[in-house]
């Protein structure tokens, strides 16, 4: 079998032909599929031993490693056959294995006596790190007189260089060895864990784990404004810092004072007292490098609420809260024990883990190397750029979606300005919520956010901006299911951001909120825990209904933008099933809020259910045409439910929610003239087609899907049906210019004659040019 296009080469590997056209064609490559490639590489040349291996496999190879090959992964798949001796060697090397758990880090020891030298030995460590999923295994063999250490490590915490280099070998912190002369195998074994107290090091997680830009305070500031500070961004202490417009000055800390101290002084009156005379100054600080250790030591150990993170200059770059503290904790399971917890209290499996594999297989590659791009534009911006928000949540539950939300850490609009302009494409900035929106050539849209912190003012204000961290930016979020985050700086390109456990949300399919007064704050966020809920198949969760039920009984519908709540409900009635909502939103009590006039409209009955299906069915209909015209789902929709009022009552509607002049037309006029139509089509059931066309062509595609919506006779929908899909698009079969070359006039005549041949052709008394020339000849004569 011969194919149609066939390249022979003199490889040791089929790899290495891909590599050079790929070269050629400069197509470039993730990571991931790097390491697929070098799989390859590595298995048909044997790892670079067989005969048959060429300089364009090593070339090859490298070519990969520059575009992020991950050997580690490549070492787990290669196939190394054992022989029978070998695999005996590796039972008898993991029966005798004991693991040390040295600063939290689980380290493997494993002692063998054989009588002989085995040549290769390192192959069977190899093997047992793999197929036990050890981060770390230290082996010691004695074989024949000789001790060897052979020891492997797959985390930056355990150095094995640097222990082997201590027994008089080698390597480097990944593989290394030593041969020992001058021990027992107890006495190296003994050495060996002596060693590693000394030299394992714990990560550094105080510069990750903190929260920053920090909310602070300067000494003069009085109880009563930190006070107004804790209860704006719902904290529960506040650093005391010297002044911060004094350029001469760093940002030190001086103190910290607490919601319970400050509580207590504005009982006994002291609100313009500064906070500088009750803060507390015997604190403990640590540095970006402390590790997880240090920091449960001050929180537990000393129970100090929030650990000031200072820098070297004594600059404070963020705060660690006990919160932070139990996040972690309770995302690793490494170290909180699993029978503290019940199956379904779980906590999300990682915090933070890497999701580039799932990107790969929902998108496209145009998608993925757009948002390499954003994190490599941001890299070099020194900022750090994230995609957040729904496109996360979508893509964790396998569904499709492209509206990308972009969270720069930094200046958003900079970050905009600056990609849209390697893109050549256009962007447009708003100042305010300090955001961008980039639109490239091909139609695809970005929204560009800085990260930011939002507060109200007052129950359903529009919140006040300012800037933050993408912590910050996240907690402000509507839901936990909504605030997650991706990274997108080369560096941690792929990794999940999950500070509110909102995995094992989506796991367990249920809407949450961050915090108790979300709604009280933005009580438009009822209508999108709704709608989320119904098109997911999530479920609102009890203690989330208790707060929409206390949102609605307290009526802070009143204070929020009528136009914001009109935006929700487009969304919920531009659903394929909108009935589903707006069943809940009556479960809630929130039909009053819509249209309190539509007292018929209180409930759904039978007939509500009816026309609102019968929408449904108009608009699949009009859909499944394949026609690519506009129309507006939601207005069908909305039409239908006031398909019982009085135009007035719809009026009303658009009066109250301030709908824009041309929509409160559209409305109003699609709802006048289809139900005009209606009638008159129900009481002539034979029409000729001309009339059909004359009689709807003023309707938009919304007015016709109403009145489709709302016919009671099958003729009717049948009416709409063949005006839609070929009466309305029919032409007359001659122009003015064919009137002007017959003799005639131009003038107002020209309109009415065009007209009679388009009521001859829609009746089909004709159908070619020459018998409508002949009709304006018999007709209309010179």
């Amino acid at each position: 079998m011969q194919g149609n296009y066939e390249l022979i080469e003199d490889t040791g590997s089929t790899v290495a032909i891909f590599i050079r056209l790929f070269q050629e064609k400069h197509i470039t490559l993730s990571s991931d599929e790097a390491t697929l490639l070098a799989l390859g590489i590595y298995e048909d040349t044997g790892s670079f031993r067989h005969s048959t291996t060429t300089p364009n496999d090593l070339e090859a190879a490298s070519w990969l490693l520059s575009k992020g090959a991950k050997l580690n992964i490549v070492s787990q798949f290669v196939n190394r056959e054992l022989s029978t001796r070998q695999v005996g060697l590796l039972n008898s090397l993991l029966k005798n294995t004991r693991t040390y758990t040295i600063e939290s880090i689980p380290i493997a020891v494993s002692t063998l006596t054989i009588p002989s030298y085995v040549d290769d030995f390192a192959v069977l460590v190899n093997k047992m790190l793999t197929m036990e999923n050890l981060d770390v295994v230290f082996a010691l063999v004695r074989m024949a007189e000789r001790l060897y250490l052979i020891c492997r490590s797959r985390i930056p915490e355990v150095n094995v260089g640097t222990i082997a280099r201590d027994f008089g070998g080698g390597g480097h912190a990944a593989a290394a060895s030593a041969t020992i002369g001058d021990k027992s195998l107890f006495e190296a074994e003994e050495r060996l864990i002596q060693l590693l107290h000394q030299y394992v090091r714990p990560h550094a997680v105080a510069g990750e784990l903190m929260s920053s830009p920090v909310i602070s305070v300067t000494r003069d500031v009085t109880i009563e404004q930190a006070n107004n500070l804790l209860t704006r961004y719902n904290i529960t202490v506040l650093p005391v810092v010297n002044d911060h417009t004094n350029t001469q000055q760093p940002v030190g800390l001086l103190g910290i004072i607490s919601r319970r101290v400050v509580e207590k002084a504005i009982f006994h009156g002291l609100s313009n007292v500064s906070v500088s005379d009750y803060m507390s100054t015997d604190i403990h600080i640590l540095p970006p490098s402390a590790t997880l250790a240090e920091i449960q030591e001050l929180i537990i150990g000393s129970r100090q609420r929030l650990i000031p993170i200072v820098d070297d200059d004594q600059l404070l770059k963020g705060v660690i809260t006990r919160t932070d503290l139990l996040n972690m904790l309770v995302n690793d399971p490494a170290h909180l024990p699993r029978n503290l917890l019940q199956e379904h209290d779980h906590p999300s499996a990682e915090k933070t883990r890497n999701v580039s594999s799932i990107m790969t297989e929902l998108l496209t590659r145009d998608i993925i190397q757009l948002l390499r791009e954003i994190g490599e534009t941001a890299r070099e911006l020194g900022m750090t750029a994230y995609t957040v928000g729904g496109f996360v949540r979508d893509l964790l539950l396998r569904i499709d979606n492209l509206d990308i939300d972009i969270v720069v850490e930094g200046d958003g609009i900079r970050f905009a300005r600056e990609f849209a302009r390697r893109k050549q494409a256009t962007v447009r900035t708003h100042e305010k919520f300090i955001t961008a929106t980039i639109k490239f050539a091909d139609g695809l849209r970005l929204d560009v956010a800085t990260a930011r912190l939002e507060y109200y003012k007052y129950p359903a204000a529009l919140p006040t901006v300012e800037l933050s961290s993408i912590k910050l930016d996240l907690y402000r979020r509507d839901f936990t299911i909504n605030a997650m985050a991706i990274h997108l700086n080369p560096d941690k390109f792929g990794t999940l951001v999950d500070y509110f456990n909102s995995q094992n949300d989506l796991k367990e399919r249920r809407i949450r909120v961050l915090h108790n007064l979300s709604f009280v704050e933005d009580p438009t966020r009822i209508f999108r825990a709704i709608r989320f809920e119904q098109r997911l198949d999530f479920r609102i969760t009890r203690h989330v209904e208790k707060l929409i039920k206390n949102c609605v009984r307290m009526n802070m519908f009143e204070r929020a933008s009528a136009v914001r709540f009109f935006h929700e409900l487009q969304q919920i009635l531009s659903e394929n099933d909108p009935l589903s909502p707006l069943r809940r939103l009556e479960h809630f009590k929130l039909f009053p809020l819509l249209w309190p006039d539509l007292r018929p409209n209180l409930k759904i009955d039978r007939r509500f259910v009816h026309v609102i299906n019968q929408a449904q069915w108009a608009l699949s209909w009009f859909k499944l045409l394949y026609l690519h015209e506009e129309y507006q789902p939601w207005a069908v929709h909305l039409l239908a439910i006031f398909s019982r009022s009085k135009v007035r009552q719809l009026a009303n509607f658009c009066t109250r929610f301030e709908l824009s002049d041309k929509l409160r037309k559209m409305l109003l006029r699609q709802k006048t003239e289809a139900e005009r139509i209606a009638q008159e089509m129900l009481r002539r059931p034979f029409m000729q087609p001309s009339e059909m066309y004359w009689l709807l062509q003023d309707l938009e595609n919304e007015g016709l899907l109403y009145l489709m919506a709302i016919a009671r006779k099958k003729h009717i929908q049948q009416a709409v049906s063949r005006y839609v899909t070929t009466l309305r698009n029919t032409k007359p079969l001659i122009s003015g210019k064919d009137l002007h070359n017959m003799g005639y006039k131009p003038g107002p005549g020209y309109s009415g004659m065009l007209n009679h041949v388009l009521e001859a052709q829609l009746n089909e008394h004709i159908t070619t040019k020459e018998q409508a020339l002949q009709l304006i000849k018999t007709q209309y004569p010179l």
